[in-house]
């Protein structure tokens, strides 16, 4: 693993040495660190300021990465919409009657835009305003393991000094460009018109009816936002359940939920497309040979989406020119440090193949941060990282699943617990629960919760993971506040803690259920 080098002062102690810009040749631009990727890397290249190097990072698009202004946060703020309709129209089981007289589609996908166009842009000014580091508006390709030429996009280069290419040289190169929608290589697929999951976030009309191919958890998002708000969406999936990499009870409990809002389609995966007068039509086959009776389907719609997963974009980088090397699927390979094959060059965010996420970006570059900066050897873990899916009802997981510790042949225990046990949890009638996997002396191994709020409520159980000794009766044995869906939490791991007596609610027992 390697850094930026030290050197000595006069008076004896040590202080980093920095590149200088504007070589000596006159052609090319030199700094200390080259992130490429405006999103979770440019926290490593503000990071390099602060400790007075030189910087530059390099995006060809708006600030922030995928997740401010095409992913994550407009993707969410959409679902906040879906989540009111949906309560609207539950609320007569809870004695409230309310009316649904109209939903301004284009207002508030309009409002989403401009304002997370507006964090972008608030970030743009950031950078540009900082001292000794420098922004290039362009796409950066590798010419050896420490230069990289800048071209610029179109539509910046009115933007720039110069419509022509930049070179630049960094003594460290950060690779963090993120990722794209993959759009399958089907029968007919570049015949018609269609939408990714980046496209379908801001669009000016309502589709009437939708055909969404793909059963992953961005697949599943969007499935349960269009049906919510009404359109009729046919949700294609290749497993016989959606989201399956999540644990079995809890891709049983969304694909059920989903029924209400989508026409399921689990087993099948798409075949062909072909447009037509009033839209599109999807051919699915069977993707195991059964699907829902093992026949061929035709799903028509005004609009198709593809949901089928994302992809590096290494492609661009010219890696091929560097000592980098990737997988078959153009993951860029890194150990433990989060440093590639090449020296001085590292890698964080989805270019990784482990965990697509951007808290998980975020808590990269803060390795790659300490590991460039101040080579401190800080080895990537990943065994407490969460995600989140937001449907209705919501998920978020941390560590393994039951079907991974199965396959591992590990010895667990588990303990799988209602919403209902929790007082909260039963007076608003809310579906899900918590499951709790831990190995036989206590160590927690995976938590998945399904139910209202299960983002927010999973974090004291990555927080045990991380933090604490990891154990079971690390969250079994802080109070927990009555009366809040956190004790739904607080049942499932006093179901296998250690403590002689438990304080635990269970209105199961109160109920005679």
């Amino acid at each position: 693993m390697t850094g930026f080098d030290a050197g000595e002062r006069t008076d004896g102690s040590s202080e980093r040495t920095t590149c200088t810009t504007a070589a000596a040749d006159g052609g090319t631009d030199e700094y200390d660190i080259i992130v490429l990727g405006g999103g979770s890397g440019s926290q490593v290249a503000t990071a390099a300021i602060d400790e007075g190097h030189t910087a530059a990072v390099v995006e060809p698009g708006p600030l922030g990465g995928a997740c401010v202004t095409r992913g994550c946060v407009p993707s969410k703020a959409l679902i906040h919409r879906a989540d009111i309709v949906d309560e609207l129209r539950r609320a007569t089981e809870f004695g409230v009657h309310a009316d649904l007289q109209e939903i301004e589609f284009d207002e508030f996908t309009a409002a989403i835009h401009d304002t997370v166009y507006e964090k972008a842009d608030n970030q743009e000014s950031s950078l540009d305003t900082t001292d000794g580091l420098t922004r290039y508006h362009g796409t950066g390709r590798f010419v050896d393991d420490n230069t990289i030429v800048v071209e610029p996009t179109d539509e910046n280069a009115s933007q720039s000094d110069s419509s022509t290419s930049a070179r630049i040289r960094g003594e460290t190169i950060v690779i963090a460009v993120g990722g794209r929608p993959v759009v399958p290589p089907i029968d007919g697929v570049e015949d018609v018109d269609y939408l990714t999951s980046e496209d379908a976030l801001f669009l000016d009309e309502q589709p009437d009816s939708l055909v969404i191919v793909g059963g992953g958890y961005i697949g599943a998002e969007l499935g349960y936002f269009f049906g919510a708000l009404g359109t009729e969406v046919s949700l294609v999936g290749r497993s016989q359940q959606l989201v399956p990499r999540e644990d079995d009870d809890v891709s049983e409990v969304v694909t059920d939920a989903l029924e209400s809002h989508c026409e399921i389609y689990t087993g099948y995966e798409a075949a062909a497309v072909e447009e037509t007068t009033e839209g599109v039509v999807v051919a699915a086959e069977p993707s195991d040979g059964r699907g829902n009776g093992g026949e061929s389907v035709e799903l028509e719609a005004e609009q198709l989406l593809f949901a089928t997963g994302r992809q590096p974009n290494t492609d661009s980088l010219d890696l091929e020119e560097t000592g980098v090397e990737t997988d078959d699927s153009g993951h860029v390979e890194v150990d433990e440090y989060l440093e590639t094959t090449a020296d001085d060059i590292w890698a964080l965010g989805d270019v990784l193949a482990n965990e697509p996420y951007k808290h998980a970006a975020d808590y990269e570059a803060r390795i790659v941060t300490a590991n460039v900066l101040d080579e401190t050897g800080e080895e990537v873990d990943y065994h407490a990282m969460p995600h989140a899916v937001f449907t209705s009802p919501q998920v978020a997981s941390v560590g393994r699943t039951e079907g991974a510790l199965e396959a591992e042949g590990l010895e667990y225990q588990s303990a799988n617990v209602p919403f209902g046990t929790a007082p909260l949890g039963m007076i608003l009638d809310a579906d899900g629960f918590v499951k709790v996997l831990a190995a036989p002396e206590g160590e927690i191994l995976g938590c998945h919760i399904v139910g209202p709020h299960a983002s927010t409520l999973i974090q004291e159980v990555v927080t045990a993971m991380d933090s604490g000794s990891g154990m079971v009766d690390d969250v079994a044995e802080p109070v927990h506040v009555h009366p809040a869906l956190s004790e739904v939490v607080y049942a499932a791991f006093d179901e296998l803690s250690s403590r002689e007596y438990s304080t635990a609610p269970n209105w199961r027992d109160v109920s005679g259920a």
